[in-house]
């Protein structure tokens, strides 16, 4: 494993360990209100300083990188299971079945993703379960037309025809060929999914479309820190975006990582 991909992988167990920890030792109370320590710039007792109304930004952002993990976890793997099982359809059935269902992916491919997430989870109540719909229902596409491509490979392979010569049933084929030779690219496209469904969560909040607004959620603050912008306090947005930005930079360093070992060749090329 290179540096790079040392310090992405211990970026993110730092960032995990922060958000599994900080919650256990400092109780976040949502609505408090301190109007004697607003807009305090960062300081050794506030190291990202304080909002406008007095809430520590740091306890706050690491709460809503929480969240967002969570929820971007929640909808990368939904995401995927729906499209792991639209391509693996599509590329076991073959014929009428694989040209419908990817007519359908078309479909929704040609639509604006955000335009159709904000649609969605305007038919809700802003909570984690709205933006969790509306990620998986917008970016399961991507997953299907992978599943299909490996399966469609898999189908021109010897120990493929070998099995069907030997009578397997289509389900054991999926089951027993299809699946373990699929987990790594499944694997693959769920962690690229999770730093994709945080920016989506992120968007949504911030246009006051995803979670409730008084919850610590990193969207919410960079809107509620996008006011106190014009006062000169440009920690209270710019705290919450970096933990935004060092997430999806080292998720993609961790994907590399995995596109490495589950396929060397790819490693080999790019060596030359």
């Amino acid at each position: 494993m290179t540096p790079g991909r040392r310090l992405a992988v211990g970026t993110i167990a730092v960032l995990v360990l922060a958000v599994v920890l900080v919650p256990l030792a400092v109780r976040l109370d949502q609505q408090l209100v301190d109007l004697r320590s607003a807009g305090l710039s960062p300081a050794p007792a506030h190291p990202f300083g304080t909002d406008e109304v007095g809430r520590d930004v740091l306890v706050r952002s690491i709460y809503g990188l929480q969240v967002s993990l969570l929820v971007g976890l929640v909808a990368a793997v939904a995401s995927v299971t729906i499209g792991g099982l639209v391509g693996l359809v599509a590329g076991a059935a073959g014929g009428f079945a694989d040209r419908l269902l990817m007519r359908v992916v078309d479909g929704f491919n040609s639509l604006p993703h955000l335009l159709f997430g904000i649609f969605i989870v305007a038919l809700f109540a802003p909570s984690t379960t709205a933006v969790v719909v509306s990620v998986a229902v917008t970016h399961w596409t991507t997953a299907a037309r992978i599943v299909r491509s490996e399966v469609l490979s898999l189908r021109g392979r010897p120990f493929v025809d070998a099995a069907i010569s030997g009578g397997s049933s289509r389900l054991r084929m999926v089951l027993r060929h299809f699946l373990p030779n699929l987990a790594p690219q499944l694997l693959l496209a769920t962690v690229l999914m999770i730093p994709h469904a945080i920016w989506h969560e992120t968007a949504l909040s911030f246009l006051g479309l995803g979670l409730p607004a008084h919850l610590a959620s990193l969207g919410n603050m960079i809107n509620d820190g996008r006011r106190s912008l014009l006062a000169g306090d440009w920690w209270s947005s710019l705290f919450p975006g970096l933990l935004i930005l060092v997430p999806t930079l080292a998720v993609s360093g961790l994907a590399q990582h995995i596109r490495d070992r589950a396929n060397p060749r790819w490693r080999s090329e790019l060596a030359l």
